[in-house]
């Protein structure tokens, strides 16, 4: 973060201590010394009084600050992304997998356990369709390079776009496709295995 640095550099630009800083932003000298030191960051009210003692305008006093803030957040953003991405086909997968155990062995309380598991599933694939939204990605191509930090250009991102008609319907499909193989395969083998 660069508001340390421009904080000490004003700060000796006016011949002001610390303390001298200090009292006229309400703050203590111990807050001054961590601003300067990046130990933390001044508040709103506090970044005002800045500007306003030094003369300067916010964007100067928080210059090279908000790029890296932002940078700060999509970074995090990222990760959310990842972690619920991953949570989303556990879930999945358990989905898929626990429905016969679950029916043939606890009946109708496997029912419902498994209808938590599958709203579960729905929210964290709520969340990944918002982050998609959000940050308009779609196809798997996108997706992979928005993790990474990179970004399509223009005829990609035209190219990918022609695939979006069809895809979504296309991944339900096989998905349900894909779930009741699995499941009538668990019912037989489980109804052999009991039978």
């Amino acid at each position: 973060m660069e508001i340390g640095k421009q904080i000490k550099k004003l700060r000796t630009h006016l011949a002001f201590s610390q303390d001298d800083l200090a009292m006229r932003v309400y703050v203590s000298r111990q807050t001054i010394s961590n601003w300067e030191n990046n130990r933390n960051y001044p508040d709103v009210k506090s970044l005002l009084l800045l500007s306003s003692l030094f003369n300067v305008s916010l964007d100067q006093l928080v210059k090279g600050d908000v790029e890296e803030m932002k940078n700060l957040i999509n970074a995090e953003e990222k990760e959310l992304f990842r972690k619920d991405g991953t949570i989303l086909m556990i879930l999945f997968i358990v989905t898929i997998i626990s429905l016969a155990p679950l029916f043939l062995l606890l009946e109708g309380v496997g029912m419902v356990i498994w209808g938590l598991i599958v709203i579960a599933m729905l929210y964290y694939a709520f969340r990944i369709e918002k982050y998609k939204k959000n940050y308009d990605v779609q196809t798997y191509r996108e997706i992979m390079n928005f993790i990474d930090g990179k970004s399509l250009d223009a005829m990609e991102k035209q190219q990918e776009f022609g695939k979006r008609h069809y895809q979504k319907f296309l991944l339900a499909v096989g998905g349900a496709i894909v779930a009741a193989v699995i499941a009538g395969g668990l019912i037989i083998l489980i109804d052999t295995l009991l039978g």
